[in-house]
């Protein structure tokens, strides 16, 4: 019987932007909480700045995302738009162009040609953005899907430790955001590599290394400030 394959690439436009908001809200906002609260700042002070970064982090991986992928959009739309103009100026060239690439993975040059005519007269214009630009519909910038991607899950990695902040007392506050926000991450990693069909373990581990690294060295920060103070 055969095996029917589950493919897991159309997914790496949301997943990346999703993985990536949700990685920079857990991280950025406990971060920020842990170096304000050894500053040794009041739990009201404390959650205003979570509150105010979660804001303000949200609309700029919002507007992050949308104008590093309109940019990669732009860029692609201009590869299509050359692409377009060559075939209509010299198709045959084209094709022979198409035919070489098929020659260097591994077709004799009568087959090499022969596909190419066939994908051209089918749609020349697809063909050439796959095989030899190097794009496809699946893997396409699509700019709104990533902002809207980014900014909500940043909005709910960053719910997560404030939420830890405001129940937990301040003598145990950066001790518990701090553990909580590594549990977070650790299942963060853990889930994406899953959603893409990766270890879900290294997942985890990468992700909860950097998120661990950025909450000590604020922590760090902010005592220094705090003693300064």
């Amino acid at each position: 019987m055969s095996q029917h394959e589950i493919h897991r690439s159309h997914r790496v436009g949301w997943l990346r932007a999703a993985v990536l908001g949700a990685n920079d809200g857990i991280v950025s906002t406990a971060s920020l909480i842990i170096g304000v609260a050894a500053a040794s700042a009041a739990q009201e002070s404390i959650l205003l700045a979570g509150v105010a970064g979660l804001v303000a982090g949200a609309m700029s991986m919002a507007a992050g995302e949308y104008v590093s992928v309109s940019s990669q959009s732009d860029t692609e739309n201009a590869d299509l738009a050359l692409e377009k103009r060559s075939l209509e100026n010299d198709f045959e060239l084209e094709k022979s162009e198409l035919a070489e690439i098929y020659e260097t993975r591994g077709l004799e040059p009568t087959l090499a040609m022969e596909v190419a005519e066939k994908l051209m007269a089918h749609d020349a214009l697809g063909a050439h953005a796959r095989d030899e630009i190097g794009l496809s519909e699946s893997a396409g910038a699509q700019p709104v899907q990533a902002a809207f991607f980014s900014a909500g899950t940043f909005t709910i990695g960053a719910v997560l430790p404030l939420l830890v902040a405001w129940v937990v007392p301040g003598s145990q506050l950066i001790a518990a955001v701090s553990g909580s926000s590594l549990v977070f991450l650790a299942s963060l990693g853990a889930l994406a590599a899953r959603a893409g069909g990766a270890a879900m373990t290294l997942g985890a581990i990468r992700v909860t290394f950097w998120g661990a690294l950025a909450m000590a060295l604020t922590a760090g920060v902010g005592r220094v400030f705090g003693v300064v103070a």
